[in-house]
């Protein structure tokens, strides 16, 4: 067991906090919006509130160049651009990579790029490159009242999701009911592959146990707590558990607290943490060399690498290989 004042972000040092403060929040979806932006993106809710941040930073002669719109709020919204006021918003990371590739298909030029917080390098026409930036860790959360403990191997998470009876008990009123976010959350995927387990399968029932992205007719947003009860589990991004801790963005977290792995707490700076991840912004392969792309996403001189104080002010850390063009679909 672990102290609950241990639970807290402990990555982020005094002088950090205090550079927290001063910095102020990101914009829900662009300021300003529908003024029309270069490089308008969609997708994952992990990412969203530092690349709306980003969006801020990213000028090109005093020309702001990202539009980097929410993954949940109205159902369409205006990018500004000609035939482009009623776009439908995608939540999640499968979910934007899908609108980037159809707004591509059809030409529209509505969407330039998507946020992921999973790499998928399914084949797609056309080609997608997958730009890493930064570096999240995700463990799992449980109520501050919850019966479950506050440490588990990585085998005691993989043997919950896989509905283990010895750990979850037996249905319908299973002791440990374990929960997924929505589909097309890259949270989602990427915590089915470190369970060990696969999303057809999950639709498929074979986990019963498993609360499969609804709870009680509601959606459960990933990187929200208010869906956990005392026997639940969930994946939890450490970036986005402190942007809302530190009240940079809406708090959604309800009683939820971070759970340690491995006797490690899920600090981005102790490289004994297992389960991180890079995020990513997905664009065209075609345009890697083409302006603004290169500028804004690509090679670590770009403005989006550049921008590492607001990477880790949203609690990410700095990806060593941020700009790189190597992951392509």
């Amino acid at each position: 067991m672990i102290s609950k004042n241990r639970l807290a972000f402990a990555a982020i040092s005094a002088g950090l906090v205090t550079s927290l403060l001063g910095m102020g929040a990101a914009q829900a979806d662009p300021s300003g919006a529908p003024s029309p932006r270069a490089l308008v993106g969609v997708g994952s809710d992990t990412t969203q509130d530092v690349m709306n941040q980003i969006a801020n930073d990213v000028v090109i002669s005093g020309v702001k160049q990202i539009g980097s719109f929410n993954a949940t709020g109205s159902a369409t919204f205006n990018t500004g651009k000609a035939g482009c006021s009623a776009v439908a918003r995608p939540n999640g990371s499968g979910a934007g990579r899908a609108a980037l590739l159809a707004s591509l298909t059809a030409g529209d030029g509505c969407i330039q790029f998507s946020r992921s917080s999973s790499l998928t390098l399914t084949a797609s026409s056309p080609s997608l490159t997958y730009v890493p930036y930064a570096i999240d860790a995700v463990s799992y959360a449980i109520t501050s009242n919850s019966n479950l403990p506050r440490s588990f191997a990585l085998a005691d998470l993989q043997a919950i999701y896989h509905c283990d009876p010895n750990y979850v008990g037996t249905g319908p009123n299973y002791a440990i009911t374990p929960q997924l976010p929505q589909a097309g959350s890259g949270t989602r995927s990427y915590w089915e592959g470190q369970m060990g387990i696969l999303d057809a399968d999950v639709n498929a029932n074979v986990y019963p146990c498993i609360v499969n992205g609804t709870k009680n007719g509601a959606i459960i947003e990933e990187h929200t707590g208010t869906a956990l009860d005392a026997n639940s589990i969930a994946p939890f991004s450490i970036g986005q558990y402190t942007d809302q801790s530190n009240g940079l963005i809406i708090d959604r977290r309800g009683t939820a607290v971070l759970g340690v792995i491995a006797g490690t707490d899920p600090q981005l700076i102790n490289n004994n943490f297992s389960i991180k991840r890079d995020v990513y912004n997905v664009i065209p392969t075609s345009q890697i060399a083409a302006a603004p792309y290169s500028t804004v996403f690509v090679g670590a001189g770009s403005l989006v690498c550049q921008d590492t104080a607001t990477i880790l002010h949203y609690g990410f850390a700095v990806n060593p290989n941020c700009g790189s063009t190597t992951n392509h679909s």
